[in-house]
């Protein structure tokens, strides 16, 4: 069991202890308060490799000239 002043100067060896397999419990006085346990870090499969298109492209479409005369209005849908 390490103190949370102990954690902060040693944060590192804590983490590699950690990964290691050891228990790390951190402390608050004499009461436990955290407990640092490893993570695997898995692949996302729900995100795409880079590179890769995932929606199809877009059309560019031109804006329509306007046939009407100065003044008048012009509504485009």
């Amino acid at each position: 069991m390490h103190t949370v002043h102990y954690a902060k100067t040693n944060l590192s060896k804590l983490l590699q202890q950690a990964e290691d397999g050891k228990h790390v419990v951190l402390a608050r006085g004499k009461k436990p308060i955290a407990r640092l346990v490893p993570c695997k870090q898995l692949p996302n499969e729900d995100r795409p490799e880079v590179g890769t298109t995932t929606s199809k492209p877009f059309k560019v479409v031109e804006k329509p000239k306007s046939t009407g005369s100065v003044g008048e209005k012009v509504l485009y849908f």
